[in-house]
């Protein structure tokens, strides 16, 4: 059996777009609910609060793009703080596809796409 994870299995959805069949397993990343999102329209099957960056680390980032190589290490130190969870991120990856929901307006520079990175071991 590989423990490879396939790209393809890892996916990014803003909390405002329509969930989809093929969206897999729907994780909510964000410590926060998304405004205006009900929670019976968001079909999130888990939310994983904990693997959303601190509050303190989420203010001081502040979406800036020129924090973002910085953002990254300092998210990967507190992610490595619930490893058991990253690891269940990565084993229902490795069965099929999973979609990290998050609220943020930039789809470049936000928690999700650096927990993407480390689920697939791309730091």
């Amino acid at each position: 059996m590989s423990t490879a994870i396939k790209a393809g299995n890892v996916k990014l959805k803003r909390a405002y777009e329509q969930p989809e069949a093929g969206d897999g397993v729907r994780i909510l990343v964000d410590r926060l609910w998304p405004r205006g999102v009900k929670k019976e329209d968001a079909a999130i099957d888990q939310w994983m609060k904990d693997l959303s960056p601190s509050t303190e680390l989420r203010h001081w980032f502040g979406h800036d793009p020129d924090r973002w190589k910085e953002f990254r290490e300092r998210y990967a130190k507190e992610v490595d703080e619930h490893a058991d969870q990253l690891e269940q991120l990565r084993a229902l990856a490795r069965e099929g596809t999973i979609t990290l929901v998050y609220s943020a307006h930039d789809e470049e520079h936000n928690n999700a796409v650096a927990l993407r990175d480390l689920i697939l071991g791309d730091k």
